[in-house]
């Protein structure tokens, strides 16, 4: 079984991976942590390097625990939501873990929801964690 988690850094994301944690365990699941950078091929080096460390940091946890993990850093100039979905698809996800918080509804309007869009666009169930 095929599990991603969008992650962000973010205290939700961070809890998106306690939660994969336990299905992982739970499910004898794989466990596939995306990171996506909007920037495409002008994204800077030191955004690069920073989240290429927070896999790593990430990876790190999750071996230490014993638990099966992948971590993939996306550049391809998509939006996180789309770059999430289209990852899912292409790894054959059987669920797709996020981290939410909350946001005004012009906080929405302005920039939009990545959350929402993984929501509404996943091929596969989506646990969202707040």
């Amino acid at each position: 079984m095929n599990i991603i988690v969008a992650y962000d850094n973010s205290s939700a994301a961070k809890l998106a991976l306690d939660k994969a944690k336990q299905h992982a365990a739970a499910f004898t699941a794989r466990i596939l942590v995306a990171t996506s950078l909007e920037g495409g091929a002008g994204e800077s080096k030191d955004e690069v390097r920073k989240a290429e460390s927070n896999l790593e940091k990430v990876k790190s946890e999750f071996d230490a625990q014993g638990i099966d993990c992948e971590t993939h850093l996306l550049i391809r100039g998509l939006t996180a939501g789309e770059d999430i979905v289209l990852f899912a698809r292409e790894q054959d996800a059987e669920e797709l873990i996020i981290g939410i918080k909350k946001r005004s509804k012009v906080g929405k309007l302005m920039f939009g929801s990545t959350a929402q869009y993984v929501i509404l666009n996943a091929p596969c169930p989506v646990l969202a964690v707040k």
